[in-house]
């Protein structure tokens, strides 16, 4: 028989559930500390409470309900045991006798009833026998490892922790990390309407708290940590200041001075809801959609995290001054615990001069180039290069130099009907593209107002794309249309990913797939 070491329950931490004394521990911890933590910072905290909770009750088992159990004790009638060798069951002396065996010399027996009504007999007064060892904690046991626990859970943890401290009223939230409410400061209306006159003549801002703080007249005998957090809550709950900075960064900024593109959807980039099956979707087509990623496609398997990426810009951003926040560009850029609107810094990597843009990160763009679009003279279908910065908060653009040269480019026109015809025309292009996305708009105010109709008329998606599959097809001696060149046409008169495009050339037989992910209309099929 082996004495079993002291180990927790095998489930503990997969079934873990957050009490009312964690949270007056984790309430305790932030009281002293006097400063925010993270829900990382508290979890480690609350982990290594946890496991020195359970290695101080296990060690009690010694003596709960009775003594353990070892051959070399002498036990009476009544006495209560427990039996480390039997999972620590417990059991009661009925009755104690001597032993008889010459090899063991003097010993007892005694006669053992467990709570279970088994009854067995166990030998005493022998001082040389294994069980005569306590037993020790298992030095072994990864549940009370506090590096392997927040190995194998941190993340479930956090979001138990996370989940019970927003239940709670005195508990706030600032930038991720969590404080008392009962510590903060009184930051009344003449505090903020200050500050507000602060950030104006800032023009609107970025400005951290304490910058603030040093226009204000608020106690000097506070620990200024707990200003910054009381100043920080007033401003998250005032509309007219917005938190716009990185994971980690704190900065404000007056909403009413923010660009109009930044606080409302630009309106090349709305779009509607367009219902369709994806069940016809083939590999090909699915590989297609992946290299366009479209930040309004579906995540289609895991995106490789690149330091440098190339994206093709289709009219909507172009128009914009947009970029994509797609799956696979959205890591090169800052992000937040909960600001909507990040503020950071583009690098233009071949002057090296930095301008001022936004991620607005519930619509999926960032925004801020049109600027550098213009100077760069791009094109719907250019090809920029996007990597991060040396400095947090930074982000590199640079566009692939060439020399200016005139070149056949699909071209948009509007005709006086207000249709819209595609011709290849001799165009002036100062940077690298695409060949069968890049698209010529030489009268952009044009396809404004083809915008404007469209939206009006809300003409059939359908019937849209049958017509730029017409107009495109006129430019090819085959009549053949590529599917990223007719994704990239769609988006000249109305915002749409891949999806639905590829779902109308797989399922209607007036497209025929002529390979390599070309098409052409057969007119007679769809009368």
């Amino acid at each position: 028989m082996v004495m079993a070491p002291f180990k927790l329950q095998e489930d503990y931490w997969d079934t873990f559930e957050l009490r009312e004394e964690d949270i007056e521990f984790i309430y305790n911890l932030l009281l002293e500390a006097e400063t925010p933590l993270t829900t990382g910072e508290l979890v480690n905290e609350l982990v290594g409470e946890r496991i020195r909770q359970e290695k101080e009750a296990i060690e009690q088992q010694r003596s709960l309900g009775g003594d353990i159990y070892f051959p070399k004790g002498h036990y009476q009638v009544e006495q209560n045991l427990i039996f480390p060798s039997l999972a620590w069951r417990h059991g009661q002396v009925m009755n104690v006798r001597p032993g008889q065996n010459s090899d063991l010399g003097d010993f007892e027996v005694i006669q053992v009833r467990f709570d279970d009504g088994d009854t067995r007999e166990y030998a005493t007064g022998l001082e040389e026998h294994v069980l005569n060892q306590p037993p020790e904690l298992d030095e072994n046991d990864e549940g009370l490892n506090l590096r392997k626990v927040l190995e194998n859970y941190r993340e479930e943890l956090e979001a138990h922790l996370d989940d019970g401290l927003r239940s709670r009223e005195d508990f706030v939230r600032i930038a991720g990390r969590w404080f008392p409410r009962a510590l903060l400061v009184d930051i009344n209306a003449g505090n903020l309407n200050l500050a507000e006159a602060v950030l104006d003549m800032a023009g609107g801002g970025p400005l951290p708290t304490s910058a603030l703080l040093e226009q204000l007249e608020l106690p000097s005998n506070v620990n200024p940590k707990l200003l910054e957090v009381s100043m920080y809550l007033a401003l998250q709950e005032d509309p007219r200041f917005d938190e716009v900075g990185a994971a980690g960064k704190v900065v404000w900024f007056l909403q009413r001075l923010e660009p109009p593109e930044v606080l409302e959807m630009p309106v090349t980039l709305r779009t509607s809801n367009i219902e369709y099956d994806r069940s016809g979707l083939t590999g090909e087509m699915q590989a297609l959609e992946r290299e366009l990623d479209d930040e309004l496609s579906p995540i289609l398997g895991k995106t490789p995290a690149l330091d440098e990426v190339e994206v093709r810009l289709i009219f909507p951003h172009w128009r914009a001054g947009t970029l994509p926040l797609s799956e696979r560009i959205r890591h090169l850029f800052p992000t937040a615990y909960e600001t909507p609107r990040i503020r950071f810094n583009l690098v233009d990597g071949d002057t090296g001069e930095s301008f001022p843009a936004w991620v607005v990160r519930s619509k999926r763009y960032v925004t801020g180039l049109q600027e550098w679009y213009q100077s760069k003279e791009l094109i719907p279908g250019s090809v920029i290069r996007v990597r991060r910065g040396k400095q947090p908060g930074e982000v590199i653009l640079r566009r692939d130099n060439r020399r200016a040269s005139r070149e056949w480019i699909r071209t948009v026109l509007v005709g006086s009907d207000g249709g819209v015809v595609f011709a290849m025309l001799k165009q002036v292009v100062a940077s690298s593209f695409d060949d069968r996305m890049a698209i010529a708009v030489p009268d952009v105010e044009a396809i404004d107002g083809v915008w404007t109709r469209m939206q009006k008329e809300r003409s059939p998606f359908e019937r849209t794309v049958v017509n730029i599959v017409r107009e495109l097809a006129k430019l090819n001696p085959q009549s053949h249309v590529h599917a990223s060149e007719l994704y990239s046409a769609v988006n000249v008169v109305r915002r749409c990913p891949p999806g639905p495009i590829l779902a109308l050339l797989a399922s209607r037989p007036f497209f025929v797939h002529v390979g390599d992910m070309y098409f052409r209309f057969a007119d007679s099929e769809s009368e």
